[in-house]
């Protein structure tokens, strides 16, 4: 469904009593009712369009069509006429004319998710909106004007794509009236019991089940240990494929399953030579870790902003891996520059 109805707009407010995920709230629930674009930035899986949708009903556009669409799904050209729509016989296959995203989100909110994989061609089209309110159906002439409020998302340092050239700084402006940064949830450990629950007991509904039995002491201790690298979407699915799996589920769940692709018949798993077999396994992960952190905050000239760009990380990931590996402490007196 393009847009929610009124019927669906009074959405629960996002689970979280850790402060640092109460004031992200509360910043959200500031900027809701300002008529100016707001960037959600969070890793993936920290529940950015649940955000965005929060951030939509609490707006005065609330009872508006709120459009959503994710750039990362549509190559350059589909994605610009998805966003900007098109008129008959602009290219092979137009038949009709296209409505635009934005034409359908008038008098409402637009969310582009992934906004960082759209091509500065679409960037510049996209700005032109945000400042002047019109646009072009591909294809045509006829200057067109809407009434759309802006919401975007990311998962990427956007500023740092900026000064390589790679996203228009003059969007980025016009975007960042207001950032809201969503904490990961290794960051708010707190909630990782009332999160579990929540997801225990859906998945409870959907199997019939009576109730959720909840987590035996030594998978909550798992749990709550756990660095979630995929977040509130990867809890999720831990809890669910727990309970799923559970053969007593009218008792507390035992068993935690965090990789599903670990198996012994998991092609490729049976070519490691005996050297690399050797050794415990912590310390191996470990002196793996350390080689490629040293090998990027070289390249990068020790700037820390970088070379989390260089590993795909976050600048917050590369930060806690650094703390967790004591042996760079010699190394990092030598950094350049902190990033």
């Amino acid at each position: 469904m393009i847009y929610q109805d009124r019927a669906r707009a009074a959405i629960a407010p996002p689970l979280g009593e850790a402060p640092a995920f109460r004031a992200m709230l509360a910043q959200l629930s500031r900027a809701a009712p300002l008529d100016r674009p707001v960037l959600i930035v969070g890793e993936r899986g920290t529940g950015k369009e649940l955000l965005a949708a929060r951030l939509n009903f609490l707006s005065r556009r609330w009872d508006r069509p709120f459009v959503k669409l994710n750039c990362a799904t549509l190559a350059e050209s589909l994605l610009d006429s998805e966003l900007f729509g098109h008129e008959a016989g602009a290219f092979t296959g137009a038949t009709k004319r296209r409505l635009s995203r934005f034409e359908m989100a008038d008098g409402g909110t637009l969310f582009l998710d992934e906004i960082a994989t759209a091509s500065l061609g679409v960037q510049e089209k996209i700005l032109r909106i945000i400042e002047y309110g019109t646009f072009e159906r591909v294809g045509g002439n006829e200057t067109l004007e809407v009434d759309v409020r802006m919401v975007a998302a990311t998962n990427v340092d956007l500023p740092v794509l900026a000064d390589q050239g790679k996203f228009r700084a003059d969007l980025l402006d016009r975007l960042a009236f207001d950032v809201v940064t969503v904490p990961p949830l290794r960051e708010r450990r707190e909630d990782i019991p009332l999160l579990a629950r929540h997801f225990g007991t859906g998945m409870a509904r959907e199997l019939g089940l009576d109730f959720f039995a909840g987590f035996t002491r030594d998978a909550e201790a798992a749990l709550a240990g756990y660095d979630w690298p995929g977040n509130v979407r990867e809890l999720r699915n831990v809890v669910e494929r727990a309970l799923y799996r559970a053969t007593r589920p009218e008792k507390p769940i035992g068993e935690i399953v965090f990789d599903p692709f670990a198996s012994p018949y998991r092609p490729g798993a049976d070519m490691k030579t005996d050297a690399e077999a050797t050794g415990k396994f912590e310390e191996r992960v470990q002196a793996f870790e350390a080689g490629l952190l040293k090998t990027a905050l070289e390249r990068a000239r020790f700037n820390r902003v970088k070379a989390a760009q260089e590993l795909g990380l976050s600048y917050d990931q590369l930060r806690n891996l650094l703390k967790r590996h004591k042996s760079f402490s010699a190394l990092l007196r030598g950094e350049k520059d902190l990033g």
